[in-house]
């Protein structure tokens, strides 16, 4: 993964500003109930081709999952169930 991150403010701008302004016009709570993909489906990305707003679009690789896993953990690796991994 790349170091700069999401720009949050762009991906927000493109979200929550009207279509006069070149938004989708969405409600914060309907913002953020979406996925990146749907967020990325709504702002006509498509794969591969770079998504504006500082996101890249394509397919994550397992090592960048695993990277951004353990930047943003879900919460204590050993909940009793699985190997902290979303594995059983």
């Amino acid at each position: 993964m790349s170091g700069r991150g999401l720009d949050w403010a762009g991906l927000m701008r493109a979200g929550l500003q009207g279509p006069g302004l070149g938004g989708l016009g969405l409600r914060p709570a309907e913002f953020w109930e979406l996925t990146p993909a749907e967020l990325a489906l709504m702002l006509g990305v498509e794969p591969g081709a770079g998504a504006g707003a500082g996101v890249t679009a394509g397919a994550m690789s397992r090592s960048a999952l695993g990277e951004l896993m353990a930047r943003f953990p879900d919460g204590p690796a050993d909940k009793g169930v699985g190997d902290g991994h979303g594995r059983i």
